[in-house]
């Protein structure tokens, strides 16, 4: 049997190093970019930035200029001009990665050409080869492959980066997204609109003549989004009128006086959800649900909702000025389905607000009404004609499908609310299915204007791969299809009104559907957010974003199963372990989209709801529990990440992006491993060698789960290659050897700046796993001293040790890196959770021990005069190296030497390693010139020998001696 000779493959850019200030900075910025953006186009849960997803790909295929010798070839350059050329690719990338250069064909050119450049000088190489006519083909590169493809960014990227772009995902409306971004463009690149331009818009377009690219096909889904409005709103347009300001409503509200007798349009009804009262004095009376009484906090335009009671009724009034105190929290008194009754003022205890509503009794109440004015908002009073003519609307389709039993992602189902349905109010609904049915209707009229403007009459449709009259009528269905779908987040009653701004905000501000008790129904005809010609053009920018230079194809395959990533290159997003269901919350989409466009792609849309059972989510409800959830999650991954392994392209690393929230391990009682570790270790026993990994910025930190609430602000990007199939088994011994050898190169490289951005503290223990890993990932095993093999998390202490944070336990390592960065400072979240991460701990284990203080997404270090006065170790049972210290400190301060050698006496297991934290803690301070905090650490080291004597004596009197009495670390130190 004849060996295969090896691929002779040049390291690539990505494997020696990134300017990672400019990729986070762009990605950073991107996250409040809407104008152009994919995102626009339909909504899918943490998309990665266009501008790392870029950034990434090129780096990938582009050969790292520094010289390389070994596997049969010599490469590169001396350590001088290689660095000079590292640099002029850098700004490639940097220029790369603006926004303002996404359709900038000069800088994308300049990224394409040194691909195509690095491509040819990979096929010179293996020339001879004998698989080189498969795989080296010098004139055509090889295509790319996302098989988590899911919001399309990468593979968007991919494509515009020159490469023939593959997407696949398992979720069908993930593949909807896909093909409407890689797939149908470029089958339609250059091609001309068809259709008639809106009234009123003819003498825009007697002067433009560039079709070119996506430009064409953009301008259609506009102007068929503009006749889509005009048939929704002949349609339906008599369920959202205007309202007319009459002397009654004018009655006190002098701001109004100038508008009587106008007809003004409604931008948004505000409903509050209702229950019957509990009082039975009230009994008949259904009160309103409402977590908020004001309308606008903006400065000199105050408005809020004043409810009147009359005997036992009430009405609702808007009043102008500042908001009283009982405005801010409407009848809510705390979390959850916590209110008080309007009538009675009595608290309503939750479980009546559950038993009414799973009884059917909770409806809604009108609250007030936001029209537009001459000069902004307008709040007006509710009244009865237009609480009438909302419930007016009678839908002949509603969706029936179940959502799951999962109180995670999903709050309606505890309050009765069971199926998709019913998210959306009767007139919600109506509206819903004129669009859907308006999308389909859109092929037939499409496929006529272009058979009228000579469009080839082939009756193939998109799915069958037909290019013609059909397929472009279907095109842009789909695209009408997914505005339809989109609306859905608009005209739903998870929909809120945001006081703060004046505007209503959709369905989805963070990844679950919760309940909503206060809502806003907009009007889709209004011109204001949530106005379906808004949202089709959203989509129409978007579409004309795209550069349709390389083909793209889309595909519903199961990671596990797929073949399509044989010899091609990758970058994948998987799913974050148990972070987002994707699966459970697309069928809230699913439904709209097969609804609209089923028949345009039939094989997408065969099942009644998303499939689930194959989804690589750790969701416990659906696998019977944690344990079978993990081991779900981590087999499936290792078995989809073995398929990239073994069929991705030779010459190419795999780049795999990873920011998963497990709930961490104790790193006391060392009960489980943490999901960062065993993810690792799922890649490396897939048969991938990691050979770095990089700290992204990818995450907004402003949205609405990082409002009070943690959530991931960073991916880490793994970049990895196939172990050799030779691979040996080496000793820990060995392989600390070639650490040793190894790293302080690496560490030194990280940290100095230079030709590659000084990786910041707050990311050194993530990047620093890059190279430790290379090391430990390329052997078959290393072996501990019974012979058993290391573990990956094993692994990761011995990386860390670089870093000398080894001798304390995971929070303290946090801690400690922490304070080097920011001191007593606060930051974003996102900063604390990548650091978290590295060390094995979270955000939300360190504040449950005390050390740090996490709310509104900033997290900062606890000082030790903010530490519980009554804290005692026996009582604590997650006593971190760092509280136990800074608690001795507090006690020293408080109470003197005495009482705190009394404390210490019970921290004998961690008495060296707080010695130890002390110096350290107090040469730091020293080096950054904090001569507070300095002296207090040197306080506690020169009274450490007599807490230690003090702790001895309260031991012997208490019968536990055993405190460490060996020679004190301070003898001779800070002050002598």
């Amino acid at each position: 049997m004849t060996t295969e000779p090896a691929i002779k493959s040049p390291r690539k850019l990505i494997e020696v190093a990134l300017p990672l200030d400019a990729i986070n900075a762009a990605a950073a910025r991107e996250k409040s970019i809407r104008h152009g953006h994919p995102s626009t186009l339909h909504l899918w849960w943490a998309r990665r930035p266009l501008a790392a997803a870029r950034a990434v790909i090129f780096a990938q295929m582009v050969n790292d200029p520094g010289y390389q010798q070994g596997g049969g070839f010599k490469y590169g350059k001396n350590k001088q001009e290689a660095a000079v050329e590292r640099e002029r690719l850098f700004k490639i990338i940097e220029d790369l990665v603006k926004w303002e250069n996404t359709t900038n064909e000069e800088v994308l050119e300049r990224a394409r050409a040194e691909i195509r450049r690095s491509w040819r000088e990979v096929c010179a190489l293996n020339k001879d080869h004998p698989r080189a006519a498969e795989l080296f083909d010098p004139e055509k590169l090889p295509a790319f492959h996302d098989p988590f493809a899911g919001g399309g960014a990468i593979p968007l990227e991919a494509q515009r980066l020159g490469l023939e772009s593959y997407a696949s995902d398992l979720n069908p409306v993930a593949v909807t997204i896909n093909k409407a971004m890689i797939e149908i463009p470029p089958r339609f690149a250059g091609q001309k609109p068809v259709g008639p331009i809106p009234e009123g818009e003819k003498q825009l377009f007697l002067d433009i003549q560039d079709w070119s690219d996506s430009k064409g096909l953009a301008e259609d889904v506009r102007r068929y989004g503009a006749w889509m409005r005009n048939e929704a709103q002949k349609r339906i347009g008599h369920l959202y009128p205007k309202i007319k300001i009459t002397p009654e409503l004018i009655k006190d509200r002098p701001d109004l006086v100038s508008y009587e007798g106008e007809e003004l349009t409604v931008i948004a009804w505000l409903w509050a959800r209702t229950i019957h009262s509990p009082n039975p004095a009230y009994s008949h009376v259904p009160v309103p649900l409402s977590s908020n009484f004001i309308l606008s906090r903006k400065e000199g335009k105050e408005f809020y909702v004043h409810p009147v009671v009359e005997g036992d009724r009430y009405r609702f009034e808007v009043k102008t000025g500042k908001p009283p105190e009982y405005a801010k929290n409407g009848t809510k008194l705390g979390r959850g389905a916590s209110f008080k009754c309007l009538m009675s003022q009595s608290p309503i205890e939750p479980k009546h607000i559950y038993s009414e509503a799973k009884a059917g009794r909770m409806g809604e109440r009108l609250m007030a009404i936001v029209a537009e004015g001459k000069r902004g908002r307008v709040y007006l009073s509710p009244t009865d004609d237009q609480a009438i003519i909302a419930a007016q609307g009678v839908s002949t389709w509603k969706p029936t499908l179940t959502m799951p039993s999962n109180p995670r992602w999903f709050s309606p189902p505890a309050y009765g609310i069971m199926k998709f349905g019913d998210l959306f109010t009767s007139r919600q609904l109506f509206a819903l299915n004129t669009f859907s049915e308006l999308a389909h209707e859109a092929i037939e009229i499409v496929e006529a204007d272009a058979k009228s403007a000579g469009m080839s009459e082939d009756d193939r449709g998109l799915e069958a791969g037909g290019s013609g009259s059909r397929a472009y009528a279907e095109a842009i269905a789909s695209y009408l299809g997914l505005s339809a779908s989109k609306m859905s987040m608009f005209l739903s009653v998870l929909s809120r009104w945001r006081a703060g701004e004046g505007k209503t905000a959709p369905a989805f501000g963070r990844q679950a559907i919760p309940m909503v008790w206060d809502f806003a129904d907009i009007n889709p005809f209004a011109g204001a957010g949530g106005d379906f010609y808004g949202v089709v053009e959203g989509a129409s920018r978007a579409i004309e974003s795209f550069k349709p230079d390389a083909k793209g194809y889309a595909f519903q395959e199961d990671a596990k199963l797929q073949s399509l990533t044989k010899d091609k290159v990758v970058s994948t997003d998987p799913p974050y372990y148990d972070n987002i269901g994707y699966a459970d919350l697309s069928d809230y989409f699913y439904v709209w989209l097969k609804r609209a466009t089923s028949k345009i792609w039939p094989s997408a849309f065969t099942t009644l709801a998303v499939p689930k059972s194959d989804e690589l989510v750790a969701t416990p409800y659906r696998h019977g529990g944690t344990e079978n959830a993990e081991s779900f999650f981590l087999e499936g991954m290792q078995e989809a990440m073995e398929r990239l392994a073994q069929q991705s392209h030779p010459a190419y690393p795999v780049s795999i992006y990873y920011a998963f929230k497990q709930s961490e391990s104790d790193q006391y009682l060392e009960t489980t491993n943490s999901g960062w570790d065993t993810f690792l270790e799922a890649v490396i026993r897939s048969g991938f060698s990691i050979l770095g990994t990089w700290p992204m910025r990818t995450e907004n930190a402003t949205r609405l789960i990082s409002s009070g609430t943690n959530a991931l602000a960073s991916s880490i990007v793994l970049v990895c290659r196939k172990r050799d199939i030779g691979a040996l088994t080496i000793s820990r011994r060995e392989f600390q050897r070639e650490l040793n050898s190894v790293l302080p190169d690496a560490l030194d490289e990280m940290t100095r700046g230079g030709v590659n951005s000084p990786v910041a503290p707050v990311d050194l223990s993530q990047a620093i796993i890059g190279p430790g890993m290379a090391i430990f990932s390329k052997y078959k095993q290393v072996l501990e001293a019974n012979g058993e093999p290391m573990s990956v998390r094993t692994a990761l202490q011995l990386i860390n040790r670089f870093l000398a944070e080894d001798d304390f336990d995971r929070d303290t390592q946090f801690c400690l890196a922490w304070f080097e960065q920011y001191g007593w400072g606060t930051e974003v979240y996102g900063n604390a959770d990548v650091l978290a991460r590295a060390k094995g701990t979270s955000v939300d284990g360190l504040r449950d021990a005390g050390v740090v203080e996490a709310s509104g997404g900033r997290v900062r270090l606890l000082r030790w005069r903010e530490l519980p006065s009554n804290w005692t170790p026996g009582k604590d049972n997650r006593t971190p190296v760092w509280e136990a210290l800074h608690q001795i400190i507090r006690i020293l301060n408080d109470n003197g030497e005495t009482e705190a050698g009394k404390v210490l006496a019970q921290l004998s297991r961690i008495g060296e390693p707080m010695r130890s934290l002390a110096y350290r803690l107090y040469t730091l301070c020293e080096r950054k010139g904090w001569a507070e905090d300095a002296g207090f650490y040197n306080e506690v080291a020169t009274a450490w020998a007599g807490m230690e004597r003090a702790a001895l004596e309260e031991s012997m009197r208490n019968g536990t001696a055993s405190v460490n009495t060996q020679p004190n670390l301070f003898d001779g130190g800070p002050d002598a």
